[in-house]
């Protein structure tokens, strides 16, 4: 038995004497920092079963599962993963099996696998669920539906769902592009949000209940961080950022993940996944990337940059962005895939199977997207199209927050750092 306990204990030792230091400046308490001081008070007494993975941590870096596991008067009873894994290194898409943790012993039901949502067998010895795990704050990625579809089963099954609050990684104040068609629901636009909802999942989770996201709302507790505000990206929050999935791997990724990762079910597309360049590169047969390049700088966004480079033999190109631009990155996506579409040959839209192109259309939220392939469109006037739909949104969600914010207005009040220039090279060093 002792030498079972001497793995984790040594893991918890570790990690907080090697995260230490990067927290010291940490502005923002965590949800999980939040019930530590509050001595757990909320789980006292209760059977717990916890839906996280390796992004679900404190702010030094200690893994939730062990501080609950070893927290008094709670009994950590099971765990839950969502897609990519209790580790994280299953690769998107992926069924993730249900099996033993390694840090913990406990059992690691999967809900990304057979089911997406807790059976009511996996809930059946527990007094309620806990959420901890880092978002991106992208409809697409599928952590939120994970915590949506966990809160429907506890409504089903009568008992709490607890969510433990965290930063979303582009602000609260960023809210971008087309909400979902009910026709076109599915895991990766679960939620009639839009695309870039500037929410943290604690106010997601809330919204979701009282506005009948879930056909059986659950008695719902969320533990707010301290010190965060809508204004913070998470480069403003003094935390360390774990990578959440195989291809979210910087803390800035989540930024080009709103640009490039719409596009990234079509064929033929270089998107730099699987390096710690994922999503910030994209090239494809038959696309000039110099020509791409200029198109986009001459759109003149604060913030953002396009430099051409070779990745994988292909001139494509990079982009630099600051996190806090006050560009629409989601029109510039829309924008970004159209010109990709009529410049690239074949299309990668013409490449791309039924299947492929439907899970385009389902990340987008609808088929809408097909129009704006074939026409030319500023990014200012593809946002246009949204602005009704986003303010009825953004009315609903003011009922639901739970932080202040210190900037009204994303376009006018952020500063703005210019984005470096990249010299532009024939020979640069080859994305690979």
């Amino acid at each position: 038995m002792k030498r079972s306990l001497l793995g984790p204990f040594l893991f918890i030792l570790f990690v907080s004497i090697h995260n230490f230091f990067s927290c010291l400046n940490a502005a923002v308490l965590l949800g999980i920092d939040v019930l530590r001081e509050e001595n757990f008070a909320s789980l006292r007494g209760k059977r717990v079963g916890l839906i996280t993975n390796q992004s679900g941590v404190d702010s030094h870096g200690v893994p939730t599962r062990l501080i609950l596991q070893k927290a008094p008067g709670v009994k950590l009873v099971s765990l839950f993963a969502p897609e990519h894994g209790i580790d994280g290194k299953i690769k998107a898409g992926e069924e993730v099996p249900s099996h033993r943790d390694r840090l913990t012993g406990l059992k690691v039901f999967s809900l990304y696998g057979e089911t997406k949502k807790p059976t009511q067998a996996m809930l059946k010895n527990l007094d309620c669920l806990v959420f901890d795990v880092q978002d991106i704050g992208c409809r697409s990625y599928t952590f939120v539906s994970t915590m949506v579809a966990a809160m429907e089963a506890c409504g089903e099954a009568g008992i709490p769902f607890y969510v433990l609050d965290r930063p979303n990684p582009l602000g609260g104040l960023r809210v971008e592009g087309p909400l979902v068609n009910p026709n076109w629901k599915s895991f990766v636009s679960f939620i009639p949000v839009p695309y870039v909802h500037g929410m943290t999942v604690g106010e997601i989770a809330q919204m979701a209940n009282g506005m009948g996201f879930i056909s059986h709302p659950c008695k719902l507790y969320v533990i707010p961080m301290k010190g965060w505000n809508r204004s913070m990206v998470w480069q403003d929050t003094g935390l360390r950022w774990i990578p959440t999935s195989p291809n979210i791997p910087r803390e800035d990724t989540p930024v080009y993940y709103v640009v490039t990762g719409l596009v990234g079910s079509l064929s033929g597309l270089e998107l730099g996944t699987g390096t710690t360049e994922a999503f910030r590169v994209i090239a494809a047969k038959g696309l000039d990337g110099y020509q791409l390049a200029r198109e986009i700088n001459g759109l003149n966004l604060p913030g953002v940059l396009a430099v051409p480079r070779p990745i994988n033999g292909l001139i494509g190109l990079e982009l630099q962005i600051d996190p806090k631009t006050p560009a629409n990155l989601t029109a510039l996506a829309v924008f970004l895939a159209s010109r990709i579409h009529n410049m690239a040959h074949p299309s990668p839209f013409q490449r791309s199977s039924v299947a492929h192109r439907n899970l385009f259309f389902k990340v987008y939220g609808s088929p809408l997207i097909r129009t704006e392939l074939d026409t030319y469109r500023s990014p200012q006037s593809i946002a246009r199209k949204w602005a009704h739909d986003l303010n009825a949104f953004l009315l609903a969600r003011n009922s639901y927050l739970l932080y202040p914010s210190k900037e009204k207005i994303l376009e006018n009040k952020i500063p703005i750092k210019k984005a470096q220039k990249v010299k532009r090279t024939e020979d640069s060093e080859s994305f690979n």
